[in-house]
Protein backbone atom coordinates (compact mmCIF):
# COMPACT_ATOMS: atom_id res chain seq x y z
CA UNK A 1 0.00 0.00 0.00
CA UNK A 2 2.89 2.30 0.76
CA UNK A 3 4.15 1.58 -2.55
CA UNK A 4 0.86 2.36 -4.19
CA UNK A 5 0.63 5.81 -2.84
CA UNK A 6 4.21 6.57 -3.56
CA UNK A 7 3.92 5.51 -7.10
CA UNK A 8 1.05 7.82 -7.04
CA UNK A 9 2.59 10.85 -5.65
CA UNK A 10 5.09 10.38 -8.17
CA UNK A 11 2.66 10.61 -11.02
CA UNK A 12 1.24 13.71 -9.84
CA UNK A 13 4.76 15.76 -9.34
CA UNK A 14 5.75 14.26 -13.02
CA UNK A 15 2.54 16.06 -14.24
CA UNK A 16 3.01 19.36 -12.13
CA UNK A 17 6.71 19.56 -13.87
CA UNK A 18 4.66 18.71 -17.15
CA UNK A 19 2.44 21.20 -16.97
CA UNK A 20 4.95 23.71 -15.69
CA UNK A 21 6.90 23.17 -18.24
CA UNK A 22 4.00 24.03 -21.20
CA UNK A 23 3.64 27.09 -19.53
CA UNK A 24 6.64 28.54 -19.44
CA UNK A 25 7.49 27.17 -22.62
CA UNK A 26 6.62 30.19 -25.29
CA UNK A 27 5.73 29.63 -28.63
CA UNK A 28 8.52 30.60 -31.53
CA UNK A 29 7.16 33.70 -33.92
CA UNK A 30 6.68 32.55 -37.41
CA UNK A 31 7.72 35.34 -38.29
CA UNK A 32 9.85 38.53 -36.99
CA UNK A 33 8.22 41.01 -39.27
CA UNK A 34 5.08 40.98 -41.80
CA UNK A 35 5.78 40.94 -45.07
CA UNK A 36 3.72 43.95 -45.87
CA UNK A 37 5.61 45.97 -43.04
CA UNK A 38 9.03 44.94 -44.47
CA UNK A 39 8.39 47.13 -47.51
CA UNK A 40 8.75 50.25 -45.20
CA UNK A 41 11.19 51.79 -46.64
CA UNK A 42 10.12 51.40 -50.22
CA UNK A 43 6.42 51.51 -49.88
CA UNK A 44 5.72 53.71 -46.39
CA UNK A 45 4.20 57.15 -46.74
CA UNK A 46 7.18 58.93 -45.27
CA UNK A 47 9.76 57.52 -47.74
CA UNK A 48 7.60 57.91 -51.08
CA UNK A 49 6.47 61.95 -50.03
CA UNK A 50 9.14 63.31 -47.65
CA UNK A 51 11.61 64.36 -50.24
CA UNK A 52 8.92 65.34 -52.88
CA UNK A 53 7.39 67.63 -50.17
CA UNK A 54 10.69 69.31 -49.30
CA UNK A 55 10.78 70.82 -52.94
CA UNK A 56 7.48 72.62 -52.28
CA UNK A 57 7.47 74.53 -49.30
CA UNK A 58 3.36 74.60 -50.07
CA UNK A 59 2.30 70.95 -50.32
CA UNK A 60 4.83 70.56 -47.30
CA UNK A 61 2.77 73.51 -45.16
CA UNK A 62 -0.22 71.49 -46.43
CA UNK A 63 0.82 68.19 -44.98
CA UNK A 64 2.86 69.04 -41.91
CA UNK A 65 0.99 72.22 -40.79
CA UNK A 66 4.23 74.27 -40.68
CA UNK A 67 7.07 75.11 -42.57
CA UNK A 68 10.09 72.85 -43.50
CA UNK A 69 12.70 75.09 -41.14
CA UNK A 70 10.11 74.53 -38.24
CA UNK A 71 9.82 71.15 -38.35
CA UNK A 72 14.04 70.89 -38.48
CA UNK A 73 13.99 72.68 -35.69
CA UNK A 74 11.50 70.87 -33.86
CA UNK A 75 13.11 67.53 -34.90
CA UNK A 76 16.18 69.01 -33.62
CA UNK A 77 14.40 69.60 -30.15
CA UNK A 78 13.06 66.19 -29.63
CA UNK A 79 15.78 64.08 -31.91
CA UNK A 80 18.09 63.03 -28.18
CA UNK A 81 14.59 61.57 -26.27
CA UNK A 82 13.19 60.11 -29.77
CA UNK A 83 16.45 58.35 -31.55
CA UNK A 84 16.54 55.00 -30.79
CA UNK A 85 19.57 52.58 -31.19
CA UNK A 86 19.87 50.46 -34.32
CA UNK A 87 20.76 46.42 -33.54
CA UNK A 88 22.04 43.99 -35.88
CA UNK A 89 18.44 43.02 -36.08
CA UNK A 90 16.98 46.05 -37.22
CA UNK A 91 17.69 49.38 -38.54
CA UNK A 92 15.77 51.93 -36.03
CA UNK A 93 12.76 54.11 -37.24
CA UNK A 94 14.28 57.76 -37.91
CA UNK A 95 13.34 60.53 -35.30
CA UNK A 96 11.76 62.08 -38.42
CA UNK A 97 9.78 59.50 -39.48
CA UNK A 98 8.30 59.35 -35.56
CA UNK A 99 7.81 62.98 -35.44
CA UNK A 100 5.74 62.75 -39.04
CA UNK A 101 3.79 59.68 -37.74
CA UNK A 102 2.69 61.87 -34.02
CA UNK A 103 2.00 64.89 -36.09
CA UNK A 104 -0.27 62.87 -38.70
CA UNK A 105 -1.89 61.49 -36.00
CA UNK A 106 -2.63 64.68 -34.60
CA UNK A 107 -3.21 66.63 -37.71
CA UNK A 108 -5.71 64.64 -39.34
CA UNK A 109 -6.93 62.42 -36.24
CA UNK A 110 -6.39 59.31 -37.90
CA UNK A 111 -6.56 55.54 -36.48
CA UNK A 112 -3.79 53.79 -35.30
CA UNK A 113 -5.01 51.30 -38.14
CA UNK A 114 -4.80 53.75 -41.31
CA UNK A 115 -1.62 55.36 -39.87
CA UNK A 116 -0.13 51.46 -39.77
CA UNK A 117 -1.31 50.76 -43.37
CA UNK A 118 -0.07 54.47 -44.28
CA UNK A 119 3.43 54.51 -42.59
CA UNK A 120 3.60 50.29 -43.33
CA UNK A 121 4.44 49.93 -39.37
CA UNK A 122 2.82 47.52 -37.18
CA UNK A 123 -0.50 48.79 -35.16
CA UNK A 124 1.53 48.58 -31.69
CA UNK A 125 4.32 50.20 -33.04
CA UNK A 126 2.49 53.01 -34.06
CA UNK A 127 0.59 52.78 -30.79
CA UNK A 128 4.25 53.31 -28.92
CA UNK A 129 5.42 55.98 -31.21
CA UNK A 130 2.81 58.48 -30.92
CA UNK A 131 2.43 57.83 -27.01
CA UNK A 132 6.01 58.27 -26.60
CA UNK A 133 6.29 61.16 -28.99
CA UNK A 134 3.46 62.93 -27.72
CA UNK A 135 4.63 63.15 -23.90
CA UNK A 136 8.09 64.01 -25.02
CA UNK A 137 6.92 66.97 -26.83
CA UNK A 138 5.31 68.13 -23.48
CA UNK A 139 8.28 67.40 -21.34
CA UNK A 140 10.54 69.13 -23.79
CA UNK A 141 8.24 72.36 -25.30
CA UNK A 142 6.53 73.11 -22.02
CA UNK A 143 9.48 74.48 -20.06
CA UNK A 144 10.66 76.14 -23.71
CA UNK A 145 7.03 77.83 -25.00
CA UNK A 146 5.03 77.25 -21.82
CA UNK A 147 7.08 78.66 -18.57
CA UNK A 148 5.16 80.07 -16.03
CA UNK A 149 5.17 83.57 -16.56
CA UNK A 150 7.02 85.81 -13.68
CA UNK A 151 6.54 89.83 -13.31
CA UNK A 152 8.20 90.80 -16.42
CA UNK A 153 6.54 88.95 -18.64
CA UNK A 154 3.48 89.81 -17.19
CA UNK A 155 4.46 93.36 -18.04
CA UNK A 156 5.10 92.45 -22.08
CA UNK A 157 1.62 90.62 -22.07
CA UNK A 158 0.19 93.77 -20.84
CA UNK A 159 2.35 96.26 -23.01
CA UNK A 160 0.68 94.16 -25.82
CA UNK A 161 -2.97 93.77 -24.90
CA UNK A 162 -3.03 97.95 -25.29
CA UNK A 163 -0.34 98.12 -28.22
CA UNK A 164 -2.61 95.53 -30.12
CA UNK A 165 -6.58 95.69 -28.61
CA UNK A 166 -6.18 99.09 -26.95
CA UNK A 167 -6.88 97.57 -23.68
CA UNK A 168 -4.57 98.58 -20.80
CA UNK A 169 -3.99 96.29 -17.49
CA UNK A 170 -4.60 92.66 -19.37
CA UNK A 171 -2.73 90.13 -18.60
CA UNK A 172 -4.52 87.54 -20.92
CA UNK A 173 -8.39 86.83 -22.03
CA UNK A 174 -9.78 83.57 -20.34
CA UNK A 175 -11.67 80.74 -21.37
CA UNK A 176 -12.81 76.95 -21.58
CA UNK A 177 -13.15 74.93 -24.92
CA UNK A 178 -15.15 71.12 -24.55
CA UNK A 179 -13.08 68.63 -26.56
CA UNK A 180 -15.11 65.59 -27.76
CA UNK A 181 -14.52 62.33 -26.67
CA UNK A 182 -15.57 58.84 -26.46
CA UNK A 183 -17.96 58.33 -23.21
CA UNK A 184 -15.46 56.86 -20.56
CA UNK A 185 -15.95 53.64 -18.78
CA UNK A 186 -18.25 53.36 -15.63
CA UNK A 187 -18.09 57.31 -15.53
CA UNK A 188 -21.82 57.97 -15.28
CA UNK A 189 -23.03 62.29 -16.48
CA UNK A 190 -19.30 63.10 -15.51
CA UNK A 191 -18.06 63.92 -18.78
CA UNK A 192 -21.34 64.79 -20.15
CA UNK A 193 -21.82 68.43 -20.94
CA UNK A 194 -24.58 70.93 -21.61
CA UNK A 195 -23.88 70.69 -25.81
CA UNK A 196 -25.33 67.24 -25.61
CA UNK A 197 -21.79 64.98 -26.07
CA UNK A 198 -18.91 63.80 -23.58
CA UNK A 199 -16.07 66.51 -23.30
CA UNK A 200 -13.19 66.85 -21.16
CA UNK A 201 -12.14 70.63 -20.91
CA UNK A 202 -9.62 72.69 -21.76
CA UNK A 203 -9.07 76.06 -19.91
CA UNK A 204 -6.99 78.77 -20.75
CA UNK A 205 -5.31 82.04 -20.62
CA UNK A 206 -4.22 83.47 -23.65
CA UNK A 207 -1.76 86.61 -24.32
CA UNK A 208 -2.98 89.24 -27.21
CA UNK A 209 -0.95 87.32 -29.72
CA UNK A 210 -2.58 84.25 -29.46
CA UNK A 211 -0.35 81.88 -27.67
CA UNK A 212 -1.50 80.15 -24.62
CA UNK A 213 -0.06 81.26 -21.26
CA UNK A 214 -1.88 79.00 -18.72
CA UNK A 215 -3.83 76.17 -19.84
CA UNK A 216 -5.86 73.46 -17.21
CA UNK A 217 -7.01 70.38 -19.10
CA UNK A 218 -8.70 67.56 -17.73
CA UNK A 219 -11.92 69.00 -16.31
CA UNK A 220 -15.27 67.07 -16.24
CA UNK A 221 -17.47 68.51 -18.77
CA UNK A 222 -20.43 68.46 -16.91
CA UNK A 223 -18.47 71.47 -15.01
CA UNK A 224 -19.46 74.88 -15.92
CA UNK A 225 -16.50 77.20 -17.11
CA UNK A 226 -16.69 79.34 -14.34
CA UNK A 227 -16.77 76.00 -11.69
CA UNK A 228 -13.61 74.72 -13.66
CA UNK A 229 -12.45 78.32 -12.80
CA UNK A 230 -13.09 77.76 -9.06
CA UNK A 231 -11.93 74.13 -8.86
CA UNK A 232 -7.86 75.07 -11.40
CA UNK A 233 -4.71 75.50 -9.70
CA UNK A 234 -4.63 78.79 -11.54
CA UNK A 235 -7.47 79.83 -9.46
CA UNK A 236 -6.29 79.33 -6.16
CA UNK A 237 -2.51 80.43 -7.50
CA UNK A 238 -4.53 83.93 -8.23
CA UNK A 239 -6.56 84.14 -4.91
CA UNK A 240 -2.86 83.21 -2.86
CA UNK A 241 -0.86 86.01 -5.18
CA UNK A 242 1.07 83.74 -6.36
CA UNK A 243 1.20 84.32 -9.59
CA UNK A 244 3.20 87.42 -9.64
CA UNK A 245 1.30 89.89 -10.85
CA UNK A 246 2.81 93.14 -11.41
CA UNK A 247 1.35 96.09 -8.86
CA UNK A 248 -1.52 98.31 -9.22
CA UNK A 249 -1.14 100.45 -12.32
CA UNK A 250 -2.89 103.85 -13.59
CA UNK A 251 -4.70 103.16 -16.68
CA UNK A 252 -3.14 105.78 -19.94
CA UNK A 253 -4.19 109.64 -18.88
CA UNK A 254 -5.25 108.50 -15.40
CA UNK A 255 -3.81 108.69 -11.91
CA UNK A 256 -5.96 106.25 -10.11
CA UNK A 257 -4.46 102.83 -9.59
CA UNK A 258 -6.01 99.75 -10.83
CA UNK A 259 -5.22 96.17 -10.51
CA UNK A 260 -4.51 94.33 -13.68
CA UNK A 261 -7.09 92.11 -14.98
CA UNK A 262 -7.67 88.86 -16.71
CA UNK A 263 -11.06 89.49 -19.14
CA UNK A 264 -13.69 86.42 -19.53
CA UNK A 265 -17.27 85.95 -20.61
CA UNK A 266 -20.45 85.87 -18.47
CA UNK A 267 -19.09 82.45 -17.32
CA UNK A 268 -16.65 84.14 -15.34
CA UNK A 269 -17.22 85.71 -12.03
CA UNK A 270 -16.84 89.33 -11.52
CA UNK A 271 -13.93 89.87 -8.70
CA UNK A 272 -10.68 91.66 -8.33
CA UNK A 273 -8.40 90.01 -10.97
CA UNK A 274 -11.36 88.95 -13.64
CA UNK A 275 -13.11 91.50 -15.46
CA UNK A 276 -16.71 90.19 -17.28
CA UNK A 277 -19.11 92.09 -19.25
CA UNK A 278 -21.85 94.12 -18.16
CA UNK A 279 -25.93 92.29 -18.20
CA UNK A 280 -27.15 92.71 -21.71
CA UNK A 281 -30.28 95.00 -20.07
CA UNK A 282 -27.89 97.56 -18.47
CA UNK A 283 -25.78 97.54 -21.39
CA UNK A 284 -29.00 98.21 -23.64
CA UNK A 285 -30.07 101.62 -21.50
CA UNK A 286 -26.36 102.92 -20.83
CA UNK A 287 -23.82 103.40 -24.05
CA UNK A 288 -21.12 103.55 -21.87
CA UNK A 289 -21.42 99.90 -21.03
CA UNK A 290 -22.30 98.62 -24.89
CA UNK A 291 -18.92 100.43 -25.20
CA UNK A 292 -16.81 98.52 -22.38
CA UNK A 293 -18.69 95.47 -23.42
CA UNK A 294 -17.68 95.48 -26.89
CA UNK A 295 -14.14 96.89 -25.69
CA UNK A 296 -13.94 93.53 -23.71
CA UNK A 297 -15.33 91.50 -26.18
CA UNK A 298 -12.63 92.51 -29.25
CA UNK A 299 -9.80 92.10 -26.59
CA UNK A 300 -11.05 88.50 -25.18
CA UNK A 301 -12.16 87.35 -28.93
CA UNK A 302 -7.74 86.39 -28.95
CA UNK A 303 -8.94 83.38 -27.08
CA UNK A 304 -11.33 81.94 -28.81
CA UNK A 305 -9.29 82.95 -32.06
CA UNK A 306 -6.52 81.02 -30.24
CA UNK A 307 -8.79 77.67 -30.09
CA UNK A 308 -10.11 77.94 -33.73
CA UNK A 309 -6.68 77.70 -34.94
CA UNK A 310 -5.77 75.28 -32.35
CA UNK A 311 -8.87 73.47 -33.88
CA UNK A 312 -8.07 74.29 -37.58
CA UNK A 313 -4.01 72.73 -37.50
CA UNK A 314 -5.42 69.70 -35.55
CA UNK A 315 -8.20 67.87 -36.91
CA UNK A 316 -8.25 65.65 -34.11
CA UNK A 317 -10.67 68.31 -32.40
CA UNK A 318 -12.85 67.95 -34.91
CA UNK A 319 -13.59 64.28 -34.24
CA UNK A 320 -14.22 62.54 -31.27
CA UNK A 321 -10.97 61.23 -29.11
CA UNK A 322 -11.35 57.43 -29.00
CA UNK A 323 -8.55 57.73 -26.12
CA UNK A 324 -8.81 56.98 -22.27
CA UNK A 325 -9.26 60.88 -20.85
CA UNK A 326 -5.42 60.28 -18.67
CA UNK A 327 -4.18 60.45 -23.09
CA UNK A 328 -6.39 62.69 -23.97
CA UNK A 329 -4.71 65.54 -21.42
CA UNK A 330 -1.40 64.77 -22.74
CA UNK A 331 -2.67 65.38 -26.66
CA UNK A 332 -4.32 68.59 -25.37
CA UNK A 333 -1.06 69.81 -23.95
CA UNK A 334 1.29 68.41 -26.73
CA UNK A 335 -1.20 70.66 -28.80
CA UNK A 336 -0.92 73.40 -27.71
CA UNK A 337 2.81 73.69 -26.86
CA UNK A 338 3.38 72.78 -30.48
CA UNK A 339 0.60 75.52 -31.69
CA UNK A 340 2.68 77.99 -29.48
CA UNK A 341 5.96 76.83 -30.42
CA UNK A 342 5.29 77.33 -34.54
CA UNK A 343 3.48 80.87 -33.13
CA UNK A 344 7.06 82.05 -31.67
CA UNK A 345 8.91 80.51 -34.46
CA UNK A 346 6.50 82.27 -37.38
CA UNK A 347 8.21 83.53 -40.70
CA UNK A 348 8.78 87.52 -40.52
CA UNK A 349 5.78 89.18 -41.12
CA UNK A 350 3.00 87.10 -40.19
CA UNK A 351 2.95 88.63 -36.63
CA UNK A 352 -0.55 90.48 -37.59
CA UNK A 353 -1.44 88.24 -39.51
CA UNK A 354 -4.97 87.00 -37.65
CA UNK A 355 -5.04 90.57 -35.86
CA UNK A 356 -6.86 92.19 -38.69
CA UNK A 357 -9.34 89.25 -38.94
CA UNK A 358 -11.11 89.98 -35.46
CA UNK A 359 -14.70 91.76 -36.67
CA UNK A 360 -15.96 94.84 -34.44
CA UNK A 361 -19.20 94.08 -34.82
CA UNK A 362 -18.98 91.48 -32.11
CA UNK A 363 -22.33 90.23 -30.71
CA UNK A 364 -22.18 91.51 -27.29
CA UNK A 365 -24.09 88.30 -25.31
CA UNK A 366 -24.20 88.13 -21.56
CA UNK A 367 -26.60 86.55 -18.96
CA UNK A 368 -29.31 89.20 -17.68
CA UNK A 369 -28.23 88.80 -13.54
CA UNK A 370 -25.18 90.19 -12.29
CA UNK A 371 -23.60 87.87 -9.18
CA UNK A 372 -25.09 89.98 -6.53
CA UNK A 373 -21.97 88.82 -4.08
CA UNK A 374 -19.74 91.25 -5.85
CA UNK A 375 -18.41 93.86 -3.61
CA UNK A 376 -17.95 97.70 -4.15
CA UNK A 377 -14.40 96.90 -4.69
CA UNK A 378 -14.84 95.02 -7.48
CA UNK A 379 -17.86 96.65 -9.19
CA UNK A 380 -16.09 99.85 -8.74
CA UNK A 381 -12.66 98.66 -10.90
CA UNK A 382 -15.31 97.54 -13.70
CA UNK A 383 -16.98 100.96 -13.76
CA UNK A 384 -12.98 102.45 -13.79
CA UNK A 385 -12.48 100.65 -17.05
CA UNK A 386 -15.82 101.60 -18.29
CA UNK A 387 -15.08 105.42 -17.56
CA UNK A 388 -11.83 105.53 -18.95
CA UNK A 389 -12.72 103.36 -22.90
CA UNK A 390 -15.51 106.49 -23.00
CA UNK A 391 -13.34 109.12 -22.32
CA UNK A 392 -9.16 109.39 -22.55
CA UNK A 393 -9.53 105.56 -23.88
CA UNK A 394 -11.84 106.69 -26.29
CA UNK A 395 -11.25 104.70 -30.01
CA UNK A 396 -12.44 106.93 -33.12
CA UNK A 397 -15.17 104.01 -34.19
CA UNK A 398 -16.27 102.65 -31.16
CA UNK A 399 -19.53 104.45 -30.26
CA UNK A 400 -20.46 103.87 -34.17
CA UNK A 401 -20.19 100.52 -33.52
CA UNK A 402 -21.67 100.04 -30.12
CA UNK A 403 -24.64 101.60 -31.56
CA UNK A 404 -25.15 98.86 -33.93
CA UNK A 405 -24.94 96.49 -32.50
CA UNK A 406 -28.22 94.63 -30.66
Amino acid sequence: MDLDSSDEEIYLLARLLEIEHRKRKRKRKQIWVKHIWKNRLIHGEFHTIFEELKRDSLKFYEYYRMEYWQFLKLTDLLRVHITKKTTNYRCTITAEERLTVTLRFLITGCSFKNLSFNFRMGISTVHSIIHETIRVICDVLMPIVMQMPDEEMWEKVSRDFFNIWNFPNCLGAIDGKHVNIQAPDNSGSLYYNYKNFFSTVLLAVVDAKYSFLIVDVGSYGKNSDGGILQNSKFWKKLNTNKLKLPPNKPLPSTTESLPHVFIGDEAFPLSNNILRPYPREQARTELSKKVFNLRLSRARKVVECAFGMLTQRFEIYQKRMKIQPKYCDLIILATTCLHNFLIENRTPGQENEFHSNINLLTAITDNNNENSSNSDAVLTTRNKFKDYFSSSGALDWQDQVATRVS
